[in-house]
């Protein structure tokens, strides 16, 4: 029986760019959650940066309790993709959305890494823009 026939939608190959998108979701939260709590528990109170642009300067207290948050987000976000729910999709693109942007502001600060982060970002917002709906179909 073709889709057609049954009324059922099914999943194509690409239902794993959803599933890539989930997962790069709970690993970047992870990460979020190390640096936040590293930054928690840090001495100094202040970071600065000096590069040829400029003089950035971080409050580790407020980056860290930012980075805890973020990581505790992503996580639940990326667990609840998997059940395929359209508002975690939504929610999702945003919270990347607000990454990119981060990395937009950090790109000065260390250039490969916020390429690399921003490169990881498109794909995942790809990922659940175009192949993001066939996770519910999945179930």
């Amino acid at each position: 029986m073709t889709e057609m026939q049954t009324g059922q939608a099914r999943p194509t190959g690409w239902v794993g760019w959803g599933a890539f998108a989930a997962i790069m979701l709970v690993v970047s939260g992870g990460f979020d959650l190390l640096y936040g709590f590293i930054a928690l528990f840090m001495a100094d109170s202040a970071y600065f940066v000096r590069t040829e642009g400029g003089l950035f300067i971080f409050d580790v207290q407020g980056w860290g309790w930012w980075h805890v948050i973020s990581g505790a987000l992503l996580i639940v976000i990326g667990a609840v993709l998997f059940t395929g729910a359209t508002w975690a999709r939504v929610v999702a693109v945003l919270l990347v959305i607000v990454n990119a942007i981060g990395q937009l502001a950090l790109l000065p600060v260390q250039p490969w890494w916020s390429l690399i982060v921003l490169t990881l970002d498109i794909v995942v917002i790809y990922a659940l823009t175009v192949h993001g709906k066939e996770l519910a179909v999945r179930r």
